[in-house]
C-alpha cells in the first residue's frame, strides 16, 4: 500500500499510482523494481516467492491474488479520512525539482508516459483508486455492491468536496479483487492549491501544458450529483455483454459456479469511464491556471487508451533518429502496469503500451506491426489478473505474434505455463529487462519543438486529436 501521511491510502496496484512511480523513477535517473511496491534488493527474493506461488495449483493461486489485494484495502470507517491534497502532495513529492518546459495533467495512460518520459516532464494524474475492504458480496452482484457503496461514500465525498467518486465493479477483469473491496475511483475536478504550487515552481516561463483526455465512456447510474456507479470496464467483455450477457459470459460463469448473467443495475446516463476517462471539469481549471500563469495549454484527446500507443512509438523512433542512434529494432511491448520507460530509453528500444492481456490490446498490436513492419526483436510483458476471464488471449496468440520478429521475439518475466494466474511476473519483468540492459547513456529529452515537428509530419495519421 502507498501510504501518503496519516490517513490517506492509495493502493499500489491501481494504473495511476504505478504509472506515476514508473515515470517519477526514469526522471529521477533510474528504473522502477517491483512496481516500487519494494526496493530493489527485494526483488529477487520476491520473483522467487512468486515462482513458489505459481507452483500452486490455480484455485489457491486465486486465494493468494485475493488475500494480498485486499491486504491494501482501507475499512470503510477509515474512508472520511482520505484526503485529495494529500494524495496531491505525495504524487508533487515523487518528482526530483527542476526547471521543466512543460507537464502533462489528465488521464492516465501507459503510452502517455513514455511520452512524458521522452520528453523529461512529469505528469499529474486526475484518477486515483482507493479500495474499500468488505466481505459477503459476491462479485456477481452488483446490486449489492451498488447499494454498500451508497451508504459508506457520503462521508468520503463530504470531505474532499473537489473530488467525483466513480464506483467500480467489473466481475470480469477484476473478479479475484471484488470478493474482499469496492473500487472507489475518484476524479480530480480541479487541480487544486498543491498542484498549482508544484507547477508554478518547476515549470518555465512559457512553458506547456498537456492535458491529456482519455474521451471514452462507459453507462452508468448515477447514486448522487458527485457518485456514479459503473458495472463492468474496459477489456476483453463488451458493454453488451456485461449488460446483455451471451455464450462468453454464460461459459465464463459456469466455470465459478455463478449464474448465466450478471444482472447489473439498469444505467441511467454516461459517464467517462471510471479507470481512463477523462472528466471535462477539470479542463476549465487546468484553462484558468494556463491564463493566469502565461502557460500554452496543449489538448491531447483520443477515444481509446491504445489509440495513443501507436502515435508515441513511431515517435521513439523519430527521437532516436534524431539523435544520431542507429536505427531502432527493437520493441519493448508493456501490458498494464508493467512498463519500465527508463530500461525501455537505455536499451534503445520503441515502446508499444497495451492496456491489458484481451482480445482488443492484441489487436492494436498486430495493427501497429502490420503498419511499421517488421522489428528484429520483440520483447513482450504481460499483465497477470488471475482469471481466464472474457476475451483474454490465450498464450498461442502470444506467441504468434512475438513469431512476428525477424531475428528475435520472446516472453520478458513471463511464465507462459502458468499465465494468467502468473503471479512471479510482477518481479521479474524488471529482473529481466535489468539484466539484459546494455549501458547506453541516455540521450537528450525531446524538446517540446520537436514533438511538434513530428506531429507536423504526421498529419492526421493516428487516431488522436492535438489542439
Amino acid at each position: 500500500m502507498l501510504h501518503m501521511g496519516p490517513r490517506t491510502r492509495v493502493v499500489s496496484f491501481d494504473s495511476s499510482a504505478a504509472m506515476l512511480r514508473a515515470l517519477a523513477a526514469h526522471l529521477h535517473g533510474r528504473s522502477l523494481p517491483a512496481l516500487g511496491a519494494l526496493p530493489g534488493r527485494a526483488e529477487p527474493a520476491a520473483a522467487a516467492l512468486g515462482r513458489l506461488i505459481n507452483a500452486l495449483p490455480a484455485a489457491a493461486r486465486e486465494a493468494v491474488y485475493t488475500w494480498s489485494g485486499s491486504r491494501e484495502a482501507t475499512p470503510p470507517e477509515r474512508l472520511a479520512e482520505v484526503r485529495s491534497e494529500e494524495v496531491a502532495r505525495w504524487t508533487a513529492g515523487l518528482y526530483p525539482r527542476r526547471d521543466y518546459p512543460a507537464a502533462a495533467i489528465g488521464s492516465s495512460n501507459g503510452a502517455m508516459v513514455h511520452l512524458c518520459a521522452a520528453l523529461g516532464i512529469p505528469w499529474l494524474p486526475q484518477t486515483f483508486l482507493v479500495t474499500a475492504r468488505r466481505s459477503g458480496i459476491s462479485p456477481d452482484e452488483p446490486a449489492e455492491d451498488l447499494e454498500w457503496g451508497r451508504r459508506i461514500s457520503p462521508p468520503l465525498l463530504r470531505a474532499n468536496p473537489d473530488l467525483a467518486l466513480h464506483q467500480m465493479l467489473d466481475p470480469n477483469q477484476d473478479r479475484l479483487m471484488a470478493r474482499r473491496m469496492t473500487y472507489l475511483r475518484l476524479k480530480r475536478l480541479r487541480l487544486g492549491e498543491t498542484f498549482e504550487r508544484f507547477l508554478g515552481a518547476t515549470l518555465r516561463r512559457n512553458a506547456t501544458i498537456f492535458l491529456v483526455e482519455c474521451a471514452l465512456r462507459w453507462p452508468t447510474t448515477r447514486l448522487g450529483e458527485r457518485h456514479v456507479f459503473q458495472f463492468g470496464g474496459l477489456g476483453g467483455a463488451t458493454v453488451r455483454e456485461f449488460f446483455g450477457g451471451g455464450p462468453r459470459v454464460e461459459e465464463y460463469l459456469g466455470r465459478y459456479g455463478s449464474r448465466r448473467r450478471w444482472h447489473p443495475p439498469p444505467p441511467d446516463g454516461e459517464s467517462p469511464e471510471a479507470e481512463w476517462g477523462f472528466e471535462p471539469a477539470l479542463a476549465g481549471d487546468v484553462e484558468r491556471f494556463c491564463r493566469e500563469r502565461g502557460y500554452r495549454l496543449r489538448r491531447i484527446t483520443f477515444e481509446q487508451p491504445e489509440d495513443l500507443s501507436a502515435l508515441v512509438a513511431d515517435l521513439y523512433r523519430f527521437w532516436y533518429a534524431r539523435r544520431g542512434m542507429p536505427e531502432a529494432e527493437s520493441l519493448q511491448v508493456g501490458s498494464f502496469i508493467l512498463l519500465q520507460p527508463h530500461l525501455a530509453i537505455r536499451r534503445r528500444e520503441v515502446p508499444f503500451w497495451m492496456a491489458f492481456n484481451t482480445e482488443p490490446s492484441a489487436e492494436a498490436l498486430e495493427r501497429y506491426l502490420d503498419a511499421a513492419g517488421p522489428f528484429d526483436n520483440i520483447g513482450l510483458t504481460l499483465f497477470s489478473h488471475g482469471v481466464e476471464s472474457v476475451g483474454v488471449v490465450p498464450i498461442g496468440r502470444w506467441r504468434s505474434i512475438l513469431g512476428r520478429a525477424r531475428r528475435r521475439g520472446a516472453f520478458v518475466g513471463v511464465d507462459a505455463a502458468r499465465y494468467p494466474r502468473d503471479f512471479a511476473v510482477f518481479a521479474r519483468h524488471h529482473l529481466s529487462l535489468r539484466r539484459s540492459a546494455p549501458p547506453h547513456p541516455l540521450p537528450q529529452p525531446l524538446t517540446p519543438q520537436e514533438l511538434e515537428q513530428f506531429l507536423e509530419r504526421a498529419g492526421e495519421s493516428y487516431p488522436v486529436r492535438w489542439s
